[in-house]
């Protein structure tokens, strides 16, 4: 006969220290690995690359971490969203675009590869109910451009050019 004990967190005998916590609760992970391209001037959800975490607290912090393997022409702009709520974007300043990381793309050699993009960040959903992390690019305001995720803008049929992956990480962080 087997026996199983299952707890949402451990709490030490003398409890938990002031600013404790951190423990990690639950992961979840999704791994693109097929290519995706966009020559939308408006923000667009990268196809494949969202993750959802049911957090078990709604005390707990969500730690995001991200690998994008970018390419592009012209302005690529990418933003990091829960739901349809931005967040870790920059401040307003005037027509500037609010996002993670974007900007000029020229061409010559940055045509041929991709770029890894990796980052954290720690979130407060403050919900126990499901919540969908995701990212989003586009080419804003300018015509012309592309946009592209696991492939270069070249992408010719050599051994010499790339197919990357992406990936998203959630982590359900005690409080």
């Amino acid at each position: 006969m087997t026996s199983e004990l299952r707890v949402d967190r451990i709490v030490p005998y003398d409890g938990i220290p002031s600013g404790g916590g951190g423990g990690i609760i639950q992961t979840v992970q999704t791994v693109k690995t097929d290519a995706f391209t966009t020559t939308s001037q408006s923000f667009t959800d990268i196809t494949g690359l969202s993750a959802t975490i049911t957090p078990k607290f709604n005390t707990s912090k969500i730690l995001i971490t991200y690998t994008l393997s970018i390419a592009g022409n012209g302005f690529p702009m990418f933003k990091l969203l829960r739901g349809s709520t931005d967040i870790f974007v920059g401040d307003a300043a005037s027509n500037r675009v609010r996002c993670l990381f974007g900007g000029y793309v020229g061409g010559g050699q940055m045509s041929s590869m991709t770029i890894p993009v990796s980052g954290n960040f720690l979130d407060s959903p403050s919900t126990t109910s499901a919540t969908t992390y995701k990212f989003q690019t586009g080419v804003i305001h300018a015509t012309g451009y592309t946009t592209y995720i696991n492939k270069s803008q070249i992408d010719s049929d050599f051994n010499y050019h790339a197919r990357t992956a992406s990936s998203i990480i959630l982590m359900e962080v005690s409080a």
